[in-house]
């Protein structure tokens, strides 16, 4: 199947690692431009190298950095049509032990760094006429998930966001979509999870019985990403194996 992404100018945030990787390298095959960025150079150095795309180093935990990112994709790739963002999660914690102060933190990097993104990317894209924006978030906008309180709540936020500029948005030819990831085999899960049991336990939630791979998620999000999916708009779209319980 084309997804007619070839030549299309993509920038992948976080993308040296996790399901930001995945994302760049299922773009990347589909013979999209691609700069990514990434916290620490050696490893976005690396990471650009391996998968044939630019790369940079930007603070994603810094709103004004992320939407610098962009600005710089934008320069170096000549135009922007294709923005995925994605970023570092908040730490773990429970309501009851988390302070006020790292609400904002997790804040600035899990609401307002996507903010700046799409602010950072939405004129370009508006004045040619097309554009794709896809959000990395998680599930837990859906089914907040345990011991993840900051988490469950800045994304929740992202998502609110997403969904009032993809209705502003639509008629410019430009989209904005997430994607909600479940429980995939990444270090963030595995960071999370540490005791193989409580992961056990995690999983048995899960009806598919495992973790999903990156490149599960990636294939949806270059979908999002190409023309096909010009039709949609809006959407919130759960991978996770069916560990959404919910009707709506």
């Amino acid at each position: 199947m084309d997804l007619g992404l070839h030549g299309r100018r993509v920038a992948v945030a976080a993308g040296t690692a996790g399901l930001g990787r995945a994302c760049a390298a299922a773009l990347r095959a589909e013979g999209a431009q691609v700069v990514l960025c990434g916290s620490d150079e050696g490893r976005a150095r690396t990471a650009g190298e391996e998968l044939g795309a630019d790369w940079t180093v930007a603070d994603l935990t810094d709103p004004e950095a992320a939407a610098g990112f962009v600005t710089e994709a934008t320069e170096r790739l000549g135009g922007l049509d294709v923005l995925v963002v994605n970023g570092p999660g908040p730490r773990p914690g429970r309501v009851a032990d988390t302070a006020l102060d790292d609400y904002r933190a997790a804040l600035d990097r899990s609401l307002l760094a996507v903010v700046g993104m799409c602010q950072a990317a939405v004129p370009t894209m508006a004045a040619q006429g097309w554009g794709r924006i896809v959000a990395i978030t998680s599930l837990g906008v859906r089914q907040p998930y345990p011991n993840l309180a900051l988490s469950n709540t800045a994304r929740a936020g992202a998502t609110g966001f997403l969904r009032t500029l993809a209705r502003e948005v639509a008629a410019q030819g430009v989209t904005v979509n997430s994607v909600l990831p479940g429980l995939h085999d990444t270090a963030r899960v595995r960071g999370v999870y540490t005791d193989p049991d409580a992961l056990s336990s995690a999983l048995a939630g899960v009806p598919a019985g495992r973790l999903g791979t990156p490149e599960e998620c990636a294939a949806l999000v270059a979908f999002l990403c190409s023309e096909l999916a010009g039709f949609v708009t809006g959407a919130a779209i759960p991978v996770d194996g069916g560990a959404y319980a919910g009707l709506l």
